[in-house]
Order: structure tokens, then sequence, then C-alpha cells
């Protein structure tokens, strides 16, 4: 799957993630309002990045739990519930990466989170996001 392919399925990963956290809905929900309602281009996405959005999606939901911890323990003072949305569920899609993918490099799942960060929030986000997601990675590594 090309960079490009990858890199607009986790804009579209987060998107759907965004809509199931505010409109409260499945997570099933919101993938096929995404892809049948929300895709911005005229034609279908193409098969390889539907099925990683969807996957990278769904797989953040079912690792909610362990994903917070992981943030609660590196945000010193900050439960994940009182962090900026988008920031929030970038937090829980890299972190989601890196445990679903321990082939994955790591750099490249948080390079990939401050991208999404630089499209979708602040760059205040982007520096906070890159601490977390440096210090989540020690921990993973130190496992």
């Amino acid at each position: 799957m090309k960079k490009d392919i990858r890199h607009r399925a986790r804009e579209g990963a987060l998107q759907i993630l965004y809509q199931w956290e505010i409109g409260g809905g499945g997570i099933d929900r919101a993938v096929d309002t995404f892809f049948r309602l929300q895709w911005p281009d005229a034609d279908p996405p193409p098969d390889t990045l539907r099925e990683f959005a969807t996957g990278l999606a769904c797989d953040t939901v079912g690792r909610l739990e362990e994903s917070d911890v992981l943030i609660a323990e590196t945000a010193e003072r900050w439960r994940p519930e009182r962090m900026a949305i988008l920031d929030r569920l970038i937090l829980r899609m890299a972190i989601t990466e890196m445990l679903r993918d321990r082939e994955a490099p790591a750099p490249v799942v948080i390079n990939e989170a401050l991208e999404l960060a630089r499209t979708f929030s602040t760059e205040a986000s982007v520096k906070f996001i890159n601490g977390m997601l440096d210090a989540v990675r020690k921990k993973l590594e130190a496992r």
C-alpha cells in the first residue's frame, strides 16, 4: 500500500473516530456513514484504504482501555477524557498502531500522528502529541 494511501487511511480513521466520539453511535455505524456519506472524493476509496482505515478505527475502539491507561500513566495529572478530543483520538490511534503491529516502526507511526495533528489540531498539540508518543514508545519498548 502506498504511503499516501496509508496517510489518507489514517485521516479517514481519525474522522471515523471523531464521528464515533461525538455522535455516540457504534463504530460500525460511523465507518458506514463516513464511507457512504462523507467520503470527500468523487470516486470511492480504494479497498486497501477502506480496509486500513476501518481496521485502525475499530482496533482503536477495541483497545481504548489499554491505550487510555498508557495515556493516563504518561500524562501526569491529565486524564484522557480531559484532553482535546482530536488530540486524544490521535494519541489513541497511534498507540493502537504501536500495540497491534510491533513491526511498524514507532518513528513512522509517531510522524504520521504528528502530521494528523498538523492537519486537524494546533501546533501546541503537535508538540504535546510528540512528547506523549515518544514517552509511550519508550514504555512499550521496555516491556
